[in-house]
């Protein structure tokens, strides 16, 4: 098996050093406000089997990049809003690694630490997709 320079805990963590992460319960307490948008990086699938977060955005991993950035053809409209954005994914990785990289870009971003499943474990509010 082939040896890897770095692991994935390795980048994450390497991320989590250096960005902003937001608990699950603080998280839940800015539900209400209405300058925070969530922003859910998972496959859409999870979305539909597990639910998500009630008015958050569904932005695609692959495609993130792209619609954050205003010079972009994919450039979309919320992330030119002057609001502060907590991504998430299920368990905190994968929006750790998102929120690091967009930092680097200059974009001013949060995460929710322990990801969608800390979220529905400390009763946070959830939506279920309409089938």
């Amino acid at each position: 098996m082939k040896k890897l320079k770095m692991s994935s805990a390795d980048m994450v963590a390497a991320a989590r050093a250096c960005i902003e992460e937001v608990e699950t319960r603080d998280a839940i307490a800015l539900m209400d406000d209405p300058d925070v948008v969530f922003i859910d990086i998972r496959d859409i699938r999870e979305r539909q089997k597990t639910g998500f977060i009630p008015g958050s955005v569904h932005c695609p991993r692959g495609m993130i990049e792209f619609w954050v950035d205003p010079d972009s053809p994919y450039f979309k409209d919320v992330f030119g809003e002057d609001k502060r954005f907590v991504f998430h994914c299920a368990a905190g990785w994968r929006s750790a690694l998102t929120v690091s990289m967009l930092k680097d870009m200059g974009f001013e971003v949060a995460h929710l630490k322990d990801g969608f499943a800390d979220w529905v474990e400390k009763d946070g509010p959830v939506e279920k997709p309409e089938h």
